[in-house]
C-alpha cells in the first residue's frame, strides 16, 4: 500500500504542521481591470449558452460570441493576463 501522509513537512517535524485554518499563503484576488474583463467573458458565454435553448437562435450565439471577443480583446489590451501575481 502506498505511504500516506502524516500530516507534517517532509523534513521539517513538528515544527512545520500548519495549525488547522492557518494560512500558507497570502491570497491575491487580483486586479479590478482583471475582473472587470472575466465579467465581460462570462456575460458573453452566458448570451452564448441561452441562445441554445430551446433551439439555437444563431443571431444571438454569434453577439454572445463577439461580447465574448471583446472581452478576451480588453484582457489582452490591459495585460491582465500577462502580469507575474505569484
Amino acid at each position: 500500500m502506498a505511504e500516506q501522509a502524516s500530516g507534517t513537512v517532509e523534513g521539517t517535524g513538528a515544527a512545520g504542521t500548519l495549525a488547522h485554518g492557518t494560512p500558507h499563503m497570502e491570497h491575491n484576488p487580483g486586479r479590478p481591470v482583471s475582473w472587470v474583463g472575466v465579467t465581460i467573458v462570462i456575460i458573453g458565454f452566458v448570451i452564448g449558452g441561452i441562445a441554445f435553448i430551446p433551439r439555437p437562435t444563431w443571431w444571438a450565439i454569434w453577439v454572445g460570441a463577439g461580447v465574448a471577443a471583446v472581452g478576451f480583446i480588453f484582457l489582452a489590451l490591459t495585460n491582465a493576463v500577462n502580469e507575474d501575481w505569484y
